[in-house]
């Protein structure tokens, strides 16, 4: 699995669809950044891909992230919810940072947590299929 570590407003300009299909389609599972374009973060949420936020004040140059990192992620993704980013530094050192999970509602949970929106309208489709 991918992570990017992104900087402010990521997603911005066009054919915003298309970039975050390209990103689900390159393997890449969350991204990390200081704040994202609105339309591009709900085409992200449709696509599977989880957005995350670093807490104001934090970002990739306050870490001093040098792309050499692993990195996962705790905790259980809730509307807003305060998530844990874990960082692994080839030194050995571990950080843990507080990040801000950009699921906004519900149902954007729910969309996620079926792996985009393909994923669950195909669930609610056999789910109405095996019911009647």
């Amino acid at each position: 699995p991918l992570i990017i570590v992104a900087g402010a407003d990521y997603g911005q300009g066009s054919s915003r669809d298309w970039a975050a299909k390209g990103v689900r389609l390159a393997g890449v599972e969350v991204i990390v950044a200081e704040g994202f374009e609105r339309i591009h973060r709900t085409n992200l949420v449709g696509m599977g891909v989880l957005p995350l936020e670093f807490k104001p004040g934090i970002n990739r140059q306050t870490l001093n992230i040098d792309g050499t990192e692993t990195y996962d992620v705790l905790g259980t993704p809730q509307p807003r919810s305060t998530l844990t980013l874990v960082i692994h530094r080839k030194t050995g050192e571990r950080v843990e940072v507080p990040v801000t999970c950009r699921l906004d509602t519900a149902e954007e949970v729910s969309i996620y947590e079926a792996g985009g929106v393909l994923q669950r309208f195909a669930q609610d489709f056999i789910e109405s299929a095996v019911a009647s």
